[in-house]
């Protein structure tokens, strides 16, 4: 079998990589005065689990093992499909959450998250994830996202003990994320060199075309557990 170089794959891993050393290196006690200065607290308005505020809710491998037991009827393939090879085939780094026909999240009754104390990691750290953003003056840093001013009360006094806790559970979800889309990159990286496959961004766009069309039905390859799971989807369902 011939060996596919993958350039487009290759940069993708590498990115990553880079994220995630410039997460490590990323000052706690920066972080810290973000989530200070914000003083976010959540006013129980639900909004952040809708589709109005988020598209969707992207699950660690270790939540979606949880839904898979409270009920595996409510996952589905994370929406953004990172690699389509050229038989047509779609990769995507994990599962993310179902939503109802109005757009909230399937676990959500009466403005209520009916699994709380189970919910997912992105759940527990919102808004306080982590991106890499311009600020005013054009510099890329590390920067707090998420709806802000849009929903919840900002500028609540917030004692140290707080905001340390929220430093270390957002970093170690950030960590967690990098380090499964990393693995990600890498099975379909050895996946594609295995089996002469190769990304394809026309076989991508044509497919997904056809796709919300309704003239066929996709096959996406989750990755979960270090394995890719096998998921045929008909239009409506993505």
């Amino acid at each position: 079998m011939v060996s596919v170089i993958n350039k487009y794959l290759e940069t993708e891993l590498a990115e990553a990589k880079k994220d995630l050393e410039g997460l490590r290196t990323y000052p706690d006690s920066d972080f810290a005065c973000i989530v200070k200065e914000l003083g976010f607290k959540c006013e129980l308005c639900a909004r952040c689990c809708t589709k109005e505020f988020n598209d969707h809710v992207f699950l660690l491998d270790s939540d979606a093992a949880v839904i898979k037991e409270i009920d595996p009827a409510a996952l589905e393939p994370a929406p953004y499909y990172e690699f389509c090879d050229q038989k047509g085939r779609f990769y995507v780094s994990g599962y993310a959450l179902k939503t109802k026909a109005d757009g909230s999240c399937i676990f959500l009754e009466n403005k209520r998250c009916k699994i709380y104390g189970k919910r997912p990691s992105i759940c527990r750290v919102y808004p306080y994830m982590l991106h890499k953003e311009a600020d005013e003056t054009g510099n890329v840093d590390w920067r707090q996202i998420s709806g802000l001013n849009e929903h919840g009360s900002y500028h609540s006094e917030l004692d140290d003990s707080e905001c340390e806790a929220v430093v270390r559970e957002t970093k170690a979800y950030e960590k967690a994320y990098l380090l499964q889309l990393i693995d990600f990159f890498k099975a379909v990286q050895a996946h594609f060199e295995k089996n002469g496959l190769k990304h394809v961004q026309r076989t991508y766009d044509k497919r997904i075309r056809e796709f919300r069309k309704g003239e066929v039905e996709i096959e996406v390859f989750v990755y979960y557990e270090g394995r890719f799971e096998k998921h045929t989807l008909h239009s409506g369902e993505a």
